[in-house]
């Protein structure tokens, strides 16, 4: 299917996968660093961004937005890439790994190593932030994104350095988690999202330190489920790219062959 995407550099192929709510842009720190040796292509994943939602009879469940994923690279004509994800987007790098249609995947902060509360947990606060991005006047939006205090308030789950948001970034993916069609669906089926089979290429999973949405706990699970130590991102939350650019665009760099 057909998707909005960013289209960037030169060199071995890395697509970047957002999190649930969020939109391409989310990639906007690193996307210059990775540009310099890849071509890279952030996505819209369906029904968020300025993507399309999926075909009707089609659920969205983390395995239908790897296919979607899928097909869209097919589309393009981008065979076996690198593949690097954060959240619901990590999941999908390591489902595509699974399936072993991409040459490397690289996870941070990946969904599905949760306990039964911390999904709940997860869910809820995911519920109230796009409660909070729907109901806020794009004034206030203005307001919140330009208040330090206020931009701690509202980003603080979900990064560990609010101040190093650009406004303009925060406002725009406000704007998105309020229009995400594919919002409630997707939330409702990580209910059912356990980890994916076993990695047929070579993958890497890193952790925020500082992750207040899915704690760094859930790193020891994914590490066993892994074999493989998880790489920390020091000083970093569950939404690491503003935090520290620097940092992760070193590991996805790493990662896929750098």
């Amino acid at each position: 299917m057909e998707l909005a995407f960013e289209r960037r550099g030169s060199g071995p192929p890395l697509i970047l996968l957002h999190g649930i709510g969020h939109h391409w842009q989310a990639w906007s720190p690193v996307l210059d660093r990775l540009a310099a040796s890849r071509t890279v292509i952030a996505i819209d994943l369906p029904g968020f961004g300025a993507s399309p939602g999926l075909p009707d009879g089609i659920p969205y469940t983390a395995e239908s937005l790897a296919d979607a994923v899928e097909s869209f690279c097919a589309l393009l004509g981008v065979r076996e890439p690198h593949v690097a994800g954060n959240s619901l987007g990590g999941y999908i790098a390591l489902e595509l790994a699974s399936r072993g249609v991409v040459r490397t995947a690289t996870a941070l902060s990946p969904a599905g190593f949760w306990s039964r509360a911390e999904l709940l947990y997860c869910q809820t606060v995911l519920r109230a932030l796009r409660a909070t991005a729907r109901a806020m006047p794009p004034e206030q939006a203005v307001r919140t994104a330009e208040s330090p205090f206020l931009r701690a308030l509202s980003t603080g789950v979900l990064v560990a350095h609010p101040s190093r948001m650009e406004p303009g970034a925060l406002i725009a993916a406000t704007r998105a988690l309020a229009a995400s069609t594919g919002f409630e669906e997707t939330l409702e089926s990580f209910a059912g999202v356990m980890p994916p089979a076993p990695p047929k290429t070579p993958i890497t999973i890193a952790w925020g330190e500082h992750d207040r949405l899915l704690p760094r706990r859930q790193a020891v699970r994914a590490a066993r489920w892994s074999g493989q130590r998880v790489k920390l991102l020091k000083g970093c939350g569950h939404v690491p790219m503003s935090d520290d650019p620097g940092l992760v665009a070193r590991v996805l760099l790493e990662a896929s062959g750098s």
